[in-house]
């Protein structure tokens, strides 16, 4: 059993971040909490490593479709125009094909963070996965203003300035994942961990 201070998460800023310049602002909040950023890296994912970070099992990428059923059903729009089809499992992969497509028009940001419930943590300073929806005071909630369907009509992919593990299990292996074997470092932070 691991010390509560050991817990790790994966936290990544995604292109919408990077480009509007909310880097340090990512970091700053992360610190303030008490936690410690164990890895850091800038890098331009390619389209394998984007492609293999999100799910491919059909169940998960049909979900994606009723997402935006749902979407559709509660503003009244009309999904055939825009998709050609009212079935989820036609409308997931594009939806995935557009996650794709955005996670990889610019340079992201990927950190592993340690500390106490850290997962919960990093959920919680990031807000709403949907940035209309996302408490002020959170990431999302102050740097953000899209939704499901402003970005199924401009057909992308929601635009919400990072991802952030959802379990401990999820963190484990979005690390492995994205830092494979690369370092994580272990030091202590002043008023933190002494």
């Amino acid at each position: 059993m691991k010390h509560p201070k050991e817990e790790k998460t994966f936290i990544m800023i995604k292109p919408d971040g990077v480009m509007k310049g909310l880097i340090g602002e990512v970091i700053k909040r992360i610190e303030q909490r008490d936690l410690k950023i164990i890895a850091l890296e800038m890098f331009q994912p390619t389209f394998e490593d984007v492609d293999n970070h999100y799910p491919k099992k059909e169940e998960w990428i049909t979900r994606l479709g009723h997402k935006t059923l749902s979407t559709y059903e509660q503003y009244g729009y009309d999904l055939i125009s825009d998709f050609g089809t009212n079935k989820p499992e036609e409308i997931g992969p594009e939806v995935r094909k557009w996650l794709i497509e955005f996670m990889t028009s610019a340079p992201m940001v990927k950190m592993v963070v340690q500390g106490v419930h850290a997962v919960d943590v990093i959920r919680k300073i990031s807000g709403n996965t949907l940035p209309y929806k996302a408490d002020m005071g959170t990431i999302r909630g102050d740097f953000s203003i899209d939704s499901p369907a402003l970005a199924n009509k401009e057909k992308r992919a929601v635009m919400n300035i990072v991802h952030a593990s959802e379990t401990p299990e999820e963190a484990e292996h979005e690390i492995k994942h994205w830092f494979g074997d690369k370092e994580l470092f272990s030091y202590h932070r002043f008023g933190v961990d002494m």
